[in-house]
């Protein structure tokens, strides 16, 4: 399975690196009398009600939730393993406000958080990032404290302690290294989520707004002509969007089942 997945992410990335070299239309570009136009040797996904081609909208529209989803998975990982590792090391009252404030955030499932954020910050690119990461954040801390709770009781923190360590140094070099197998595979399936909740945000009218060529507005912007049989316009967007979940869960999987029989 893991090779599935890789597979089907390497071919959509040359699609939208490489493949959008050869088609011969600006996401942008519209043509009215080209509109609503079904898929043909001209326009391989179709056109949408402005005759813009959707085949150059898709390819555009997965770079930019591509590049959403690893700045998301990015912010979540790095910020996420050092508020656990701290809180893991320390413990006390630290470890328990730390805990006490991710409880509160995981009480409302990511996607309504993700909601919430971005309305109150606004539905830029760089808002989508923050308010999708924060959602994602509690997961790693939860992830990372527990590993170095496990990791804290082993001889090495020790030892590094007796030579003379600073804490952050015996955190940060000795504890969180050996701690971040399980993170790095907690990320990847988080880039398969972001995916999914930049389009839904988008879809919802709360994230990314039209013209921009995102997967979640085209689905949004074609969902009105479906019922009158131009299905291409939301198909091919949403189409992609579940092959890229898809594709991230895969891999996401598959390296979870990888590092759970090497700890055996």
């Amino acid at each position: 399975m893991l090779g599935v997945g890789i597979l089907i992410l390497v071919v959509l990335i040359l699609a939208a690196t490489v493949g959008v070299a050869f088609v011969p239309y600006h996401p942008l570009e519209v043509s009215p009398e080209s509109k609503l136009q079904p898929p043909s040797l001209a326009h391989l996904m179709g056109t949408d009600n402005f005759g813009r081609d959707m085949l150059a909208r898709v390819l555009y529209g997965i770079r930019l939730d591509l590049r959403i989803a690893f700045m998301v998975a990015f912010t979540a990982l790095i910020v996420g393993t050092l508020v656990g590792t701290f809180a893991g090391y320390y413990g006390g009252l630290v470890d328990d406000a730390v805990m006490r404030f991710t409880d509160v955030m995981m009480a409302f499932p990511s996607f309504v958080l993700a909601m919430a954020i971005t309305a109150m910050l606004g539905n830029t690119i760089p808002n989508v990032v923050i308010a999708i990461a924060i959602s994602y954040m509690p997961f790693f801390i939860r992830l990372t404290r527990g590993e170095v709770l496990s990791a804290r009781e082993l001889g090495y923190a020790e030892a590094a302690r007796c030579v003379g360590n600073p804490e952050w140094r015996i955190m940060y070099f000795h504890l969180l290294p050996n701690c971040l197998t399980p993170a790095l595979v907690q990320a990847t399936l988080c880039l398969g989520w972001a995916v999914l909740d930049a389009a839904g945000l988008a879809f919802l009218g709360l994230g990314i707004r039209p013209p921009t060529p995102e997967l979640g507005v085209l689905v949004g912007e074609g969902a009105p002509f479906i019922i009158h049989g131009q299905w291409w316009t939301s198909v091919f967007p949403g189409a992609v969007i579940v092959l890229l979940a898809f594709g991230f869960n895969l891999i996401g999987d598959s390296l979870r089942d990888i590092t759970a029989q090497e700890e055996r």
